[in-house]
């Protein structure tokens, strides 16, 4: 058998081009033909009057793209692969960029990528890769940059409070003693004290921020509560009869024991996660079109429950230009179901399609054929939605959200590799995953482009 020879040493006959390197429908190819596409003169005049020469920002925004599209993240791994890589090298027209340099773009320009991300839907748009008519909605827990064990509960911050105040004086009593010849060898009391007055004055930050956070909820919690005693009170003045069930109970002020902050990252929240468990996360949103399975909107929140998300998201959807169309169904799990959530939908001119129930899982055949009987005359937006949901067509329309959404979650997770925020900070993070939800559309537009 002959082998081809192992030669490492023949000089390139013709300089090489950057251009050689990849195949035509390679990836880096596509981000980058669609990031010069885009309008960055933000971002450009963002670096007017600057001394030295910079790196153009469409380079740098294409590195970071194609990096999270392929589950490259953090800046340094980026850097080191604009030398390793030759889909990198690609990219940064066999420069390379500091670690530095990756990072402070990513954190200084975050908000700038939405107008990108926008801008990328016009693209696909344009390309007629969709017509975003039907969209889904979901939420799914990202790993913040925090472990949970850097948690700390306001009850638990008392008791250590109280613990070292205890050894602060005990140990300024032994510094005021003249025989000091009880102490442990090698213990400096100066040293001690400082160490001990400096996780007070960390504890009494945290619990600072733990009760000023109690009082925005005391707040809102009280507005709730008198909005429920006011419509309770003006049923019994309509109906002259007492309401039925047990009134709602007043708001508790000032923090509660087991109220949390994180002291890696203060903004992140301990949530349940699939597979049972709680980690430190933040909650992820996003509006998917179940046609192209690109993503519309996308939105970060601390809370834990879905059903506070329907009101932003559709703004977002609603704030995007005239060039994109605004979705006429609306998809979502009985996380989202509310009253005011379907009146939402409704009064935006979008047909909402949100479960009111958890599926059965073994339906009786008759069921998967039958039609329910037809809707009364006066009914309500929810009890339209309800016998919508229960049609044939309804229930095929309403299949489509798992079909959609939930999968593009799983490829974020399991093949782009991100499980966890890079950045800390709930501002930081709602722009990284702006970032992904980004990367995610062009590695998704790669593939349904026209061929």
């Amino acid at each position: 058998m002959a082998f081809h020879p192992i030669d490492r040493d023949t000089d390139f006959l013709l300089p090489p081009s950057v251009q050689d390197w990849l195949p035509e429908a390679h990836l880096a190819r596509y981000v980058v033909d669609v990031v010069e596409q885009l309008d960055l003169s933000v971002l450009e005049r963002a670096y007017a009057g600057k001394g030295s020469d910079a790196y153009h920002p469409a380079t740098l925004l294409a590195l970071l793209i194609y990096g999270y599209a392929t589950a490259t993240f953090s800046s340094r791994k980026i850097e080191r692969a604009t030398y390793d890589s030759l889909a990198f090298r690609y990219i940064a027209c066999n420069r390379h960029p500091d670690h530095d340099t990756l990072a402070n773009f990513r954190k200084r320009f975050g908000k700038e990528f939405e107008l990108a991300f926008v801008q990328v839907l016009q693209v696909a748009r344009e390309n007629q890769i969709s017509k975003f008519g039907t969209v889904s909605l979901d939420g799914t827990k990202i790993h913040a940059n925090a472990s949970r064990h850097s948690a700390l509960s306001y009850g638990h911050a008392e008791k250590i409070e109280a613990q070292l105040k205890a050894e602060v004086q005990e140990l300024l009593k032994l510094a005021e003693a003249a025989d000091q010849s009880s102490l442990p060898d090698g213990v400096k009391l100066p040293d001690e004290i400082k160490r001990r007055e400096d996780r007070l004055a960390a504890i009494a930050a945290a619990k600072a921020k733990i009760e000023a956070r109690a009082a925005e909820r005391f707040l809102r919690e009280q507005a709730e509560y008198e909005a429920k005693m006011a419509k309770r009170e003006a049923k019994e003045k309509a109906t002259g009869k007492k309401p039925g069930g047990k009134p709602p109970q007043p708001p508790e002020s000032g923090p509660q024991t087991d109220d949390q902050i994180n002291l890696t990252d203060e903004e992140s929240r301990i949530m349940p996660v699939a597979g049972g468990g709680f980690e430190q996360c933040f909650n992820a949103q996003a509006v998917v079109d179940t046609e192209s399975m690109l993503i519309l909107a996308s939105h970060v929140t601390q809370a834990t429950n879905d059903k506070e998300q329907v009101k932003p998201m559709l703004k977002k959807v609603q704030a995007n230009p005239e060039g994109l169309n605004q979705p006429q169904t609306w998809l979502a799990d009985t996380g989202y179901c509310s009253e005011k959530n379907v009146a939402a939908c409704v009064d935006a001119k979008i047909e909402p399609m949100i479960a009111v129930k958890r599926d059965d899982h073994h339906p009786h055949w008759r069921e998967r054929f039958s039609e329910p009987e037809a809707l009364v005359d006066g009914a309500t937006p929810v009890e339209a939605m309800k016998h919508r949901l229960k049609t044939r067509a309804g229930r095929a329309a309403y299949a489509l959200r798992k079909q959609t959404v939930e999968p593009v979650f799983g490829i974020i997770k399991s093949i782009m590799g991100f499980r966890q925020f890079l950045l800390r900070g709930l501002a930081n993070v709602t722009n990284e995953w702006t970032l992904v939800c980004l990367a995610w559309n062009l590695k998704r537009m790669a593939v349904l482009r026209p061929q």
